[in-house]
């Protein structure tokens, strides 16, 4: 019957407020026994029933000074908690309990083993004359737990200090392979995205969207010249597929190279001399790479490691461009009325078809043979021979110094200054991470590693030095 038609002349079940008759020794709509009923208290119940399947909760007693709790978020022990007031429809006064008592869920959403004192909350349904429900049987005795789980270990503190932890578990070790040692879950690789700004200078690499692996290495720094003026320094390598670790010759090419530009300038080398020997640098560090060789490779034919490399220094208004290979350099001034100019040549089989006047350049690079590199740093290169060029702008720009995994999708100047922002000089690592999703964009069938170098210099002549 709904409530709305209900007299309010008729006396009423005290558990659902159902109209009754005289004489009812049980409510019509809810069972209840109403040979001990009584009147409503005066105060406000804890659920208010109107009618089936509607509840209402009473508002919860806020004690008027937060409880204290513990370090771990846990309240403290002994914390006198308000007690509950009224009593529930039936005229029962209401339990209190404390907060440990209340049931929880794990991360799955089952409930938590029971403990002693615990107790279930009240279902939202109209009482009946069923009788109680058996108590439920205690809980079934936890796991064993195994022996070797890093997460409950005898000293319980995980892998040891120092040790990288899987993503994955949070608990178990990573091992030299790149593998947790406890859920076996393959670990990213930190080299699959890189990024790094300074003040004046910022890269970004990324593994592309087809290679398993970045092969590609960076390095940017500033050091302060003996006049006490700045010098910005960006190294950039890519390691050639086709030789064995190849991204570990890019690291050690662009650490090294970096290391020696470094104490070169601060000891005031020319910024050209200074490039010229960073490259030889790097050479050494890729040369010593050979005669490491993994334990188990030791019986499998490999070619020694090899990369390209490029790099670029901005001291006292000079650009000094260095490379082997086929990584470039590209000027883009601020002012995009004028002209953006590349500033290497490659090391490749389609560079020399051109120099020789046997291909054009659109037909060198049309050529299945076009980025076969001649040129490189490795202990198998034919010979050393580092390019150096020095410039001095005479105007403000940017100097863009990249991997092939970039300007396969921006080859020409003309098209690096399209991708390149307008705002690249304020913003350097905004503009390399534009150029990066440029290549992404295009197909990321490579490598991609961008240093982007602001150039501002008082207005001088412009020419080669």
């Amino acid at each position: 019957m709904s409530q709305m038609h209900r007299s309010a002349d008729l006396p009423t079940c005290p558990s659902c407020e159902e109209p009754l008759e005289s004489g009812d020794l049980f409510c019509g709509g809810c069972g209840y026994d109403l040979s001990g009923a009584r009147q409503h208290p005066d105060d406000h119940p804890t659920l208010v029933m109107h009618g089936a399947g509607q509840t209402e909760p009473h508002p919860p007693v806020t004690p008027a000074t937060p409880p204290p709790s513990t370090a771990s978020g846990a309240p403290a022990a002994g914390v006198e908690w308000p007690p509950a007031t009224g009593v529930d429809s039936s005229g029962t006064p209401v339990p209190a309990h404390l907060p440990e008592e209340v049931p929880g869920l794990d991360s799955t959403g089952s409930r938590l083993p029971a403990h002693p004192g615990d107790f279930e909350l009240p279902a939202p349904a109209r009482p009946s004359v069923a009788p109680p429900a058996p108590a439920a049987p205690a809980p079934p005795p936890a796991p064993p737990v195994r022996s070797d789980d890093p997460r409950t270990s005898a000293a319980g503190a995980g892998p040891p200090a120092g040790a990288k932890i899987c993503v994955a578990c949070r608990a178990g070790r990573v091992d030299t392979d790149g593998y947790c040692e406890n859920c076996g879950h393959a670990q990213p690789r930190e080299r699959d995205h890189m990024e790094q700004e300074l003040c004046s200078v910022a890269a970004v690499s990324d593994r592309g969207l087809r290679h398993h692996r970045n092969e590609d290495a960076f390095a940017v720094s500033s050091a302060a010249l003996p006049d006490g003026s700045p010098a910005v320094v960006a190294v950039v390598c890519d390691g050639v597929s086709s030789a064995t670790r190849p991204d570990e010759a890019s690291a050690a090419a662009s650490a090294s190279a970096n290391e020696s530009l470094l104490g070169a300038l601060e000891r005031g080398t020319h910024p050209q001399q200074a490039m010229h020997d960073a490259i030889v640098a790097a050479a050494d560090a890729v040369n010593a790479l050979a005669g490491s060789v993994a334990p188990e490779r030791e019986h499998h034919h490999q070619n020694a490691p090899a990369c390209t490399i490029v790099g670029a220094v901005v001291a006292n208004g000079l650009l000094v461009i260095g490379w082997i290979g086929d990584s470039r350099a590209y000027w883009v001034p601020d002012d995009r009325g004028g002209p953006p100019a590349r500033l290497t040549e490659d090391d490749s089989w389609a560079a020399q078809m051109v120099a020789a006047g046997l291909m054009s350049e659109a037909e060198a690079y049309a050529d299945e043979r076009a980025h076969a590199i001649t040129g490189w740093l490795g202990a198998d290169a034919y010979e050393l021979e580092p390019h150096t060029a020095s410039f001095k702008p005479d105007r403000p720009g940017v100097v863009v110094v990249c991997t092939d995994g970039l300007w396969n999708y921006a080859e020409g100047a003309d098209e690096m200054a399209r991708a390149l922002p307008a705002d690249a000089a304020r913003r350097p690592l905004h503009a390399a991470q534009v150029l990066v999703g440029h290549a992404l964009d295009g197909g990321g069938h490579d490598n991609v590693t961008v240093a982007v170098l602001p150039f501002a210099v008082p207005a001088q002549g412009a020419g080669s030095a």
